[in-house]
Formats: structure tokens, C-alpha cells, sequence
């Protein structure tokens, strides 16, 4: 399947994570992002803890999910602190869970450190969906990044995220390659698990280069908000655009 990029365009908005993860960012700042990805139709919102049941108030009555991060962006914080914060989240609301792997202590060769979060929060995630950020960029490898996916898939991951947008490498093809195959040699039968680019796609040609990926790898048709997202805000704008047909604004945002 081929799509024209007014396709990319659309394929991309509905599985795109609206996201403000900035250091200074506000409750003005999420709640104005709620209402945008309500406007424009998104699949999620990505937003600090704390600001997590104002987007559950804004989004009410909305297919928009609300997601938020754990752990993050370091992934080496305590995991008492982490599962206490996840339920926190859940509480207040939250679809979905976005939990950083400890990458560092995974490089290290202590899995069972990774395993031990993964498995913690993933207990107090309940109902809402389980993400596991492997931080692809700053793992050695391919065949690393592929370890870090089938962890993250056999402890119960619902999806395998590349990036926390914050390290010097975010998603790349190649990481996103070895996810999808990764995700692709699930045995039938054993539940779905997704897939989401985060950090550094800002247009709708980069965009296509990750549907086009998963068009290869899982099939035409696998691609849906229920198995493929991206996490970015400055994706947004030149979706709108090419939609639209008018000319893309600046982009402002840092993720």
C-alpha cells in the first residue's frame, strides 16, 4: 500500500500521542493541550503526572486517552517511588502508562533490576495500558534494542516505545526495524503488543517512514491507535497542514 502523504497526513493524527513532557511545562500548558488534541482528534495526550486529572477533566467524553510518564526520563529511580507515583496516576485517571526501562542497570547486565520494575509497575498499572520506553538510543546495539523489547514484551509490556525524547538520540528506522520484528515474532494466540515512535518526527515524511516500516513488518492494516502511535507535538502542525492544504507554521516545540 502506498499511501499520498494527505494519508500519511491522517494515519498519523489519529495514532499521535499530543505530547508536553517540558521541564517547565504548566497545568495552562496540558489543559490547552487536552483541548487541543480534542479539537483536532488525536489518539492520546502524553503530560506530567501531576497534571494528569486535569486532562481526564478537559477530556471528558472524548475517545482522546490520557497518557503519562514514570520513571522519567532517567530511569533510575527507586521502584517503591515509581509503582507509588503509577497508582497515583491511575487514580486520577490515567489510560495509559509510559514507564522508562532502567536502561542503564539493562546495559549494565542487571536484568533483574529492569524486570523487577517492569513487573511492579506493571501490577499497579490495573486496567490501563502498560508502555515501556527502551530508550533505544542510548542502547549499544541492535540486537541490545531487540533484548530491551522482548523484556519489555515478556513482562507484560502492551506496547514497546522507543524514546523519552529527551536523550541526544531519539527514534531512528533502525530501532524502530528491530522493535516491530521483535513485536512481529509474538506467538498467535499471546496478547497484541504495539509500537510507539517518540522523538524527532516532525513531519509528515518522517512520519511515513515508520508506517511504511510497519506496513512492511506487521502488514497493511496492522497500523491503528490500538497498535501504533507516535509520541511528538511538533508532528502536528504540518499534518494540520498537509490535511489542509496550507502552509505549515513554525514549529516551536521541543519534542
Amino acid at each position: 500500500m502506498t499511501r499520498t502523504d494527505v494519508e500519511v497526513a491522517e494515519a498519523a493524527l489519529a495514532t499521535l500521542d499530543l505530547t508536553d513532557l517540558n521541564d517547565d511545562a504548566t497545568l495552562e500548558d496540558a489543559e490547552a493541550l487536552a483541548r487541543r488534541a480534542r479539537q483536532v482528534g488525536t489518539a492520546a495526550v502524553c503530560v506530567w503526572p501531576r497534571f494528569v486529572s486535569a486532562c481526564v477533566a478537559e477530556l471528558a467524553g472524548s475517545p482522546v486517552k490520557v497518557a503519562t510518564v514514570v520513571n522519567f526520563p532517567s530511569g533510575a529511580e527507586g521502584v517503591d517511588g515509581v509503582v507509588e507515583l503509577t497508582r497515583r496516576a491511575v487514580a486520577d485517571g490515567a489510560d495509559e502508562i509510559d514507564l522508562v526501562l532502567p536502561y542503564r542497570a539493562f546495559l549494565a547486565g542487571d536484568v533483574a533490576a529492569a524486570e523487577r520494575m517492569i513487573d511492579a509497575v506493571g501490577r499497579a498499572t490495573g486496567p490501563a495500558q502498560l508502555k515501556v520506553i527502551i530508550e533505544s538510543g542510548e542502547l549499544a546495539s541492535v540486537e541490545v534494542i531487540k533484548a530491551a523489547a522482548r523484556l519489555a514484551i515478556d513482562h507484560g509490556a502492551d506496547f514497546v516505545k522507543t524514546s523519552t525524547g529527551k536523550s541526544p538520540v531519539s527514534a531512528t528506522p533502525e530501532a524502530a526495524r528491530a522493535i516491530l520484528e521483535v513485536i512481529r515474532a509474538v506467538p498467535k494466540g499471546a496478547p497484541a503488543v504495539g509500537f510507539k515512535a517518540s522523538g524527532g518526527i516532525r513531519t509528515t515524511a518522517d512520519a511515513r517512514v515508520y508506517l511504511e516500516l510497519a506496513d512492511e513488518i506487521m502488514g497493511e492494516g496492522w497500523v491503528s491507535p490500538a497498535t501504533f502511535r507516535f509520541g511528538a507535538s511538533g508532528l502536528l502542525n504540518d499534518v494540520l497542514s498537509v490535511i489542509e492544504g496550507t502552509e505549515t507554521p513554525e514549529n516551536t516545540s521541543a519534542y
